[in-house]
């Protein structure tokens, strides 16, 4: 099955219309093309049908709404349960056109888990954006052991060309991909600090802001490893590698809170206490920082590639 020539992007529908779905179908309209949104809760369609005038994008109720004829690109955008997904893309492997790539945004689960069993599958693919979409650039395009590799280079190509995007091809389709494992390997080791009483939450934060995440906006660990020196590294790998944390569940400084009811902004208190008015305030300054660190990386010369 030949690929999309456009990557799909002329004629797109995004599944579920929460943050992550209609951040994506703006993405997707920045190619010129027409996208439908199906988000079956009547509010929600209210809101984002406001959202979304004098766009190219439509609000549609059910699957039987959508125009199917000439659809390229379908992105799953439901909530990251395996179940949901996989009965999703049993209706998408019926209604979508034989030539439209089918992808889920699962931050977590293998593309071939959810598309296992299905026809479709050689069409099926991850797509994996990071919230909001709309600001940070990077997209996750990750092969399932089914997927044609066509539909993977057409996407990488096209999200690349017309929307504004850096797309990574993730070549195995391990659970959090690329971006993912790395950031919670990172995050292991984080809570783990804090759980041993090395270091406050504040000061983790810190550290990662003001020291080598500072640094990243500039080379990622590989390149970093250039400036620096690989026989530094080396040496302090050979060093540091053995006393790092390798749990294997979650630290206690999650689930504790988890089980607490204590999940963040959504709840009023996580390792923070927020009210409505420092939460506002905390994404206002969130997404300052995001988009002045995105006007830096529009210079693609900031990110060189060998």
């Amino acid at each position: 099955m030949t690929a999309p020539v456009d990557g799909g992007l002329a004629r797109a529908v995004v599944v579920g219309g929460g943050a992550m779905g209609a951040g994506i179908a703006e993405v997707l309209a920045r190619a010129g093309g027409a996208i439908d949104v199906v988000e079956p809760a009547a509010s929600a369609r209210a809101g984002l049908a406001k959202r979304f005038d004098s766009t190219t994008i439509d609000v549609r109720a059910t699957f039987g709404d959508v125009a199917w004829p000439g659809v390229g690109l379908v992105v799953e955008c439901e909530p990251e349960d395996l179940a949901i997904k996989r009965t999703v893309f049993a209706d998408l492997d019926r209604f979508a056109p034989a030539q439209a790539i089918v992808a889920s945004n699962s931050s977590s689960f293998p593309i071939s888990r959810i598309a296992a069993g299905l026809a479709g599958a050689p069409r099926m693919i991850g797509l994996h954006f990071f919230l909001p979409p709309t600001i940070v650039p990077l997209v996750e395009v990750v092969l399932g052991t089914a997927t044609d590799p066509r539909h993977a280079d057409a996407l990488r190509d096209h999200l690349a060309a017309r929307c504004a995007m850096v797309p990574v091809v993730v070549r195995r389709d391990l659970p959090g991909f690329l971006a993912n494992r790395l950031q919670h390997a990172l995050a292991r080791e984080a809570f783990a600090l804090i759980e041993a009483g090395i270091a406050t939450a504040d000061d983790v934060d810190i550290a990662v802001r003001y020291g080598f995440g500072f640094r990243y906006l500039a080379a990622g660990p590989v390149l970093q490893r250039d400036h620096a020196g690989l026989d530094v590294h080396a040496s302090a790998a050979a060093e540091i590698y053995p006393t790092l944390a390798n749990d294997a569940v979650p630290s206690r400084e999650l689930t504790d809170r988890v089980r607490a009811g204590r999940l963040g902004m959504k709840t009023g208190g996580g390792f923070r206490d927020w009210t409505p008015a420092s939460i506002a305030a905390e994404r206002e300054r969130y997404e300052r920082v995001l988009r002045a660190a995105q006007a830096i990386l529009e210079d693609r010369t900031s990110s060189p590639r060998s």
